[in-house]
C-alpha cells in the first residue's frame, strides 16, 4: 500500500494501463485534502470549516451502464433480470471509454485513496478510488474505512473506481448518450465515472462493485438503517424511499440513549452476514432534512456539503433551504476516537419493514412470520426474479438463524387513499416501533388479518384503535374490504414473479404489501 501523502507517476497505477506522466497523491489525510481542495478552487469553506461544493451543473443526467462481453451493439434492450442499468456496452466500447479517459487524466494530478470494506468473518475487501478532484478523495475517505498497512500490505485492490468529471463520453464512440456515466466492468472490478462530479456517482459505483464480492462472502448487501441501543440490541429498518427509516431509527436510538449509555445510528449501506450486521459505509451520508431531524451536530471541519447555498457574508450554510432538494447532500466523517468506526453491529433483534400504503387498507403495524418477512423484504428491495434468486435463499437463512422479531410498519395512509384517508402520524409510528422494540406489544391480544394473513395488535395505550383496524376508519367496511382485496392481489402478482426464490412456505402466504406503497 502507498504510504500517506507520497507521490508517484501514473505508470504505477496497479490494475490500470499506463496513464501518462501526471502525479498521484496517495492516501492524503483529511487536513491535507481540505487544504488542496480549497487551493485548487474545487470548494468553498463554510464558517465552521466544512467544504461546500457545487455539482448540480455537472452531469445532470447520469447513466449507469455495464459492459457485457456478449453484447453486439449499444442500446440493446436489457433483459428483465438486469436491475438498474440504463444499457449495456460492448467490450470494445468500454475499452474505448477506458482508453480515452486514461488519456484525459494522463497529464492531470490524481488523488488516490486505498480503502477497505468489512466483509464479515474477519475478511476485508480492499478497494481503491482515484479522481482528479481532491474533495472526491476526502469523500471516499469519509464513505469507506481507510485501510491500514496491515489491512492491505502490498495487495493490489480487487476493485477500483476511476473518476474524471471533466471527461464527456460520446454515444458514437463510448455508447453512452447521457451527460455523465458510471460504466462498470464487474468481471474485472473496475468502475469508470465520466462527465459528473456528484457524490452519488462515486457512492453508486462503490456499492455496485462490492455487491458481488460481498455476496460471494456470504454477506447480503442492504440499504437501510440500524439503531443500536444501550444494551447492544440492534433494530434494522428496511423499506421504500421516503418511508421514514432514518426518522424512526433516529428517534429509537435517541430514546435508548437517555440513560447516559451510548446509542448508535448507522444509516446507509449495510451488510448482513452470519455474524450479524456490518456497516459498509463509514460516514453519515444524508439529505439536509434528515440531518436536521436526526439532530446531528452542525457540519464542521472536513464535512462535505454538496449543492447547499452559503450566506455570502457569514458563510453559514442554508440547510433549511436545501432540506427538500434532491441533489443536496451532507457527508460527515465519523469520529475515530470513540470506537464509532467499528463496523460490526451484531445480529438484529428486531426487523422493521417500512411501507407507505397509498390505499389506506393496511394497519399501522403488523407482526410478520419469517416467510412473510422474506416476501416483504424482497418486495421493498424491488427485487427482479434474478436478484430474488440470488438474495432470497441467503435472506431466508439469515432470518431463520438470527430470528429477529419482524414487523410491517405502514407510515402511509389509513382509512382511504391519499387525499381521502389520513396520514399515520410520526408520533404514532414512533410509539408503535418503541412498543415493538421494548416487548410491550407481546403482552397484548392479537388478531389475524383476513386479507393479508399477518397478525395485528388489537390495542395499545395511546394509539387510536382505527390505526390498528383500518376498516373502522373507512366510510364502511365493504369499502375497506375492496381496497384490501385489490392491494393483496397486487402483492400476490408481484410474488408470483419471485416464485422460485421465495420457496414453498413463502409462496403459500398472503403477507400483504409493498406495491401500493411505492
Amino acid at each position: 500500500m502507498k504510504q500517506t501523502g507520497t507521490q508517484s507517476d501514473h505508470s504505477r497505477l496497479e490494475g490500470l494501463d499506463h496513464a501518462g506522466t501526471g502525479r498521484v497523491f496517495w492516501n492524503l489525510g483529511m487536513a491535507s485534502l481540505c487544504e488542496r481542495a480549497v487551493a485548487r478552487g474545487e470548494v468553498r469553506l463554510s464558517e465552521a470549516g466544512a467544504l461546500v461544493v457545487t455539482t448540480v451543473q455537472s452531469g445532470q443526467e447520469i447513466s449507469l451502464v455495464r459492459v457485457d462481453d456478449t453484447a453486439r451493439a449499444s442500446g440493446e434492450p436489457l433483459p428483465e433480470t438486469v436491475s438498474g442499468y440504463a444499457s449495456v456496452l460492448t467490450r470494445a466500447q468500454f475499452e474505448a471509454l477506458k482508453t480515452d479517459l486514461l488519456a484525459y487524466v494522463g497529464r492531470r494530478t490524481l488523488f488516490g485513496q486505498d480503502l477497505c470494506v468489512e466483509a464479515g468473518a474477519g475478511q476485508r475487501l480492499p478497494l481503491r478510488v482515484l479522481s482528479d478532484q481532491a474533495w472526491h478523495a476526502l469523500l471516499s475517505r469519509h464513505l469507506m474505512r481507510p485501510c491500514e498497512a496491515t489491512d492491505m500490505g502490498e495487495t493490489v485492490p480487487r476493485l477500483t473506481v476511476l473518476c474524471a468529471p471533466g471527461f464527456r463520453p460520446t454515444p458514437e464512440t463510448h455508447g453512452v448518450a447521457a451527460d455523465g456515466a458510471i460504466a462498470l466492468d464487474l468481471a474485472n472490478g473496475l468502475a469508470l465515472i465520466a462527465g459528473t462530479a456528484r457524490s452519488e456517482a462515486i457512492r453508486a459505483a462503490l456499492a455496485r462493485l462490492i455487491d458481488g464480492p460481498l455476496t460471494d462472502a456470504g454477506v447480503l448487501p442492504l440499504d437501510g438503517v440500524a439503531a443500536i441501543g444501550t444494551a447492544g440490541r440492534v433494530a434494522l429498518f428496511l423499506g421504500t424511499a421516503g418511508a421514514g427509516k432514518s426518522t424512526l431509527a433516529g428517534a429509537l436510538a435517541r430514546g435508548q440513549g437517555e440513560d447516559g449509555a451510548p446509542a448508535r445510528l448507522v444509516d446507509g449501506a449495510l451488510g448482513w452476514g452470519e455474524d450479524g450486521l456490518v456497516a459498509l459505509e463509514n460516514a453519515a451520508y444524508a439529505r439536509p432534512a434528515d440531518l436536521a431531524r436526526l439532530a446531528h451536530e452542525a457540519p464542521g471541519f472536513g464535512a462535505v456539503l454538496e449543492n447547499i447555498a452559503l450566506d455570502p457574508a457569514s458563510r453559514t450554510p442554508d440547510l433549511a433551504e436545501a432540506a427538500n432538494t434532491d441533489v443536496s447532500r451532507v457527508i460527515l466523517a465519523q469520529p475515530s476516537t470513540d470506537g464509532a468506526r467499528e463496523p460490526k453491529l451484531g445480529p438484529p433483534a428486531q426487523l422493521f419493514v417500512l411501507v407507505q400504503d397509498a390505499s389506506g387498507a393496511l394497519p399501522a403495524i403488523a407482526r410478520l412470520n419469517p416467510a412473510q418477512a422474506l416476501a416483504h423484504c424482497l418486495a421493498c428491495m424491488d427485487a427482479t426474479p434474478a436478484l430474488a434468486e440470488l438474495y432470497g435463499p441467503r435472506l431466508h437463512d439469515l432470518l431463520a438463524g438470527h430470528a429477529p422479531g419482524c414487523w410491517l410498519v405502514n407510515t402511509g395512509w389509513i382509512g382511504g387513499a391519499a387525499g381521502v384517508g389520513r396520514r399515520v402520524s410520526l408520533e404514532a409510528s414512533r410509539r408503535l416501533v418503541d412498543a415493538a422494540q421494548a416487548g410491550e406489544l407481546a403482552t397484548g391480544d392479537w388478531r389475524t388479518d383476513p386479507h393479508f394473513g399477518f397478525e395485528v395488535p388489537t390495542a395499545l395505550e395511546g394509539i387510536d384503535p382505527r390505526l390498528l383496524d383500518p376498516a373502522r376508519a373507512f366510510a364502511n367496511r365493504s369499502a375497506h374490504d375492496a381496497a384490501a382485496r385489490a392491494l393483496a392481489g397486487e402483492f400476490a402478482a408481484r410474488l408470483a414473479r419471485l416464485e422460485t426464490a421465495l420457496g414453498e412456505e413463502a409462496r403459500d402466504t398472503q403477507p400483504g404489501m409493498a406495491v401500493a406503497a411505492e
